[in-house]
C-alpha cells in the first residue's frame, strides 16, 4: 500500500487572491466553485496534486521548508520577467554566467519558489 499526494497546501492570508496569482503563474484554472472571499481555494493542475490555498490568520514569518520549483516552457529569463510583472519578487538570484542555476522568487504573500532553466535553456548549455 502507498499514499497518493492529493494536494500541496499553502497557508495564506487571502486564499482567493493568492490562488488567482498561482492560476496566472501556471495557466491553470481555479476550481469552478471557488469565489472571492472563500477561505479555501484550489488551482486545478492538469496532472498531479492540486494547489490548495488555505486561509489562516497568522502571517508567514520564516523561510519555507517546502517550495515549488517551476520549469517554464519559455526561457527562464522570460519567465522570471513575466512572474515579476504578475507580482512576484526576486528573493535570491542563483543564476550563473554559464546559464546554469535558478532564480528564487516569492509570491505576493512571501512564499518562496524557484524558476529553473527551461528544457531549451538546458539544451543550449549542454553542448
Amino acid at each position: 500500500m502507498v499514499s497518493v499526494v492529493q494536494n500541496v497546501a499553502i497557508d495564506c492570508m487571502n486564499a482567493y487572491e493568492l490562488a488567482r496569482f498561482w492560476s496566472e503563474v501556471t495557466g491553470c484554472p481555479l476550481h469552478p466553485q471557488d469565489e472571492p472571499g472563500d477561505r479555501e481555494v484550489q488551482v486545478m493542475l492538469p496532472e498531479g496534486p492540486l494547489l490548495y490555498f488555505n486561509q489562516v490568520p497568522e502571517p508567514k514569518t520564516i523561510k519555507n521548508r517546502i517550495h515549488l520549483c517551476l520549469r517554464p516552457t519559455t526561457s527562464r529569463e522570460e519567465e522570471v520577467e513575466r512572474l515579476l510583472k504578475l507580482g512576484a519578487t526576486l528573493v535570491t538570484d542563483r543564476r550563473k554566467p554559464d546559464g546554469s542555476g535558478w532564480a528564487v522568487l516569492a509570491d505576493p504573500e512571501g512564499n518562496e519558489f524557484c524558476v529553473l532553466r527551461s528544457e531549451s535553456d538546458r539544451a543550449a548549455t549542454s553542448s
